[in-house]
């Protein structure tokens, strides 16, 4: 019988179709390379009106997450410390009346009370009224921060954040202001609300929105979480977009 030849281990590594093989699992796969963008872009636009450019917003402030929970969170302590308690009424010791016994307590036929000014009859005292009280809650920094920075994302989120320049033309004129909302809006006809938020105070424009419904201006260092989710629209410089990352 003739004998068969067996292939050794190393002569199978050298056979052409091994070598194919090992070619073949050596190849890398190269995924096409994409430039990641750092921020986000919107427009910008003048005192005039008209489009001056964009802006780059940074993501770490503007692109990310929301988080509801905290935002829900946020508003309530917002609001919460914007209510006061200022209702007041009188217990039955703080009425005017007598405290004697207004019959005796056995033989009458009818419940036992005491004096006059309980709040069972008229003009006594309020069972369980309202007291002046203090309420107020709140945020640690760190969450402060966070239900900034979620809501302003939800903004950028819903595009509803645009660019202005040009502050430091700005005469103080109410029509002025009024003709630059009109104008941005476009096709929107008209803004429901508005917080231009600037670098810092700016005392003529502050003269200029006082007059128009629904529209704030306010420094860069004193926005929250509320009066950004209140406004319809953010209006924002590149300098306090600055100062927002600090």
């Amino acid at each position: 019988m003739p004998v068969k030849k067996v292939q050794s281990s190393r002569q199978r590594r050298g056979s052409p179709e091994a070598t194919k093989l090992k070619v073949k699992s050596e190849k890398k796969v190269t995924k096409p390379v994409t430039a990641k963008t750092s921020g986000l872009s919107v427009p910008v636009y003048s005192l005039t009106g008209r489009a001056a450019g964009t802006m780059i917003l940074p993501k770490e402030i503007f692109g990310q997450e929301v988080n509801k929970k905290l935002l829900s969170q946020a508003m309530r302590v917002y609001l919460t410390n914007r209510t006061g308690h200022y209702g007041s009424t009188k217990k039955r010791g703080e009425v005017r009346g007598s405290t004697a016994k207004i019959y005796r307590q056995k033989g009458m036929g009818r419940a036992r009370h005491g004096a006059i000014t309980a709040p069972i009859f008229v003009g006594g005292g309020i069972a369980f009224g309202p007291k002046p009280r203090k309420t107020i809650l709140n945020l640690p920094k760190k969450i402060r921060r966070a239900a900034l920075i979620s809501a302003l994302s939800s903004k950028m989120t819903d595009k509803n954040i645009s660019g202005i320049s040009g502050l430091e033309k700005a005469t103080g004129k109410t029509k002025e202001v009024a003709n630059f909302l009109e104008k941005m809006a476009g096709k929107e006809k008209k803004i429901k609300s508005a917080l231009i938020v600037t670098e810092d105070k700016k005392d003529n424009l502050v003269r200029a929105v006082r007059n128009i419904e629904n529209v704030a201006i306010l420094p860069a260092n004193l926005i929250n979480a509320y009066e950004i989710l209140k406004h319809d629209k953010l209006i924002i410089t590149k300098e306090a977009v600055g100062i927002l990352r600090k």
